[in-house]
């Protein structure tokens, strides 16, 4: 019996608003360095990742502003809630990030915040700001989108329906 796994995957926190104020160019996933009563407060589902972002500090990429609340059963050894927390990613991805920021118009914002199969992890974007324009037209392009389908799902029903 080799039954596949496939690897659990649970959401912590999503960045929803990251995805309308920057244009993602790629995404990577890294690992982050927690203290215990992080983790066990992540396994609650409460952190939020609003005001985080991530900067590169002597080398290694820091992620700031991330909230992971205080475990509400720990005791004096409780961690700092927005306390500045580093990524683990290879030595070759830092690089090729930090070339690309360095270049300018380039930021990296955390985009959502989940276990994999036990580990938490961060998905990191390398993105770009949107301008206000930018930001109207890919709302328009969506309400378009989205009434292309309804019209087609529409579409589809009227035919089979008479079938």
């Amino acid at each position: 019996m080799n039954a596949s796994r496939q690897p659990e995957r649970r959401l912590i926190a999503s960045n929803k608003k990251a995805r309308h104020d920057y244009t993602i160019l790629k995404t990577y996933e890294a690992g982050i360095v927690l203290a215990g009563t992080e983790v066990k407060s992540l396994r609650e589902g409460r952190a939020s990742l609003v005001d985080a972002f991530a900067q590169e500090r002597d080398g290694e990429i820091m992620l700031y502003g991330l909230h992971i609340a205080e475990y509400g059963f720990g005791s004096w050894t409780n961690h700092q809630p927005r306390r500045t927390r580093k990524l683990l990613l290879h030595r070759v991805e830092i690089e090729r990030i930090l070339a690309k920021t360095r270049e300018g118009g380039f930021t990296l914002v955390p985009l959502s915040m989940y276990f994999e199969n036990g580990w938490a992890k961060v998905e990191l974007a390398l993105a770009r700001g949107r301008r206000s324009y930018d930001k109207r037209q890919a709302l328009a392009e969506r309400d378009a989108n989205r009434e292309i389908a309804r019209e087609l799902g529409r579409h589809l029903k009227g035919r089979t329906g008479r079938a």
